[in-house]
């Protein structure tokens, strides 16, 4: 099959890795602006962001 559409194993094995993260960045991502949105709170992860630049400015 993959000879067909004329790319290697190792190929495939990348491109199918690299789309997993893709797609899974974009829906957690996605959640993430989802529950900003509808709860209007802030997550935990943009909260430790926004300590992190704080502290970056503060020194």
């Amino acid at each position: 099959m993959l000879k067909g559409l004329g790319i290697s194993a190792g190929t495939f094995i990348f491109c199918a890795i690299s789309l997993y993260f893709i797609i899974k960045w974009a829906v957690r991502n996605g959640i993430s602006e989802a529950y900003t949105r509808i709860t209007g709170k802030k997550t935990s992860e943009e909260l430790e962001a926004e300590k992190m630049v704080d502290s970056a400015n503060q020194d």
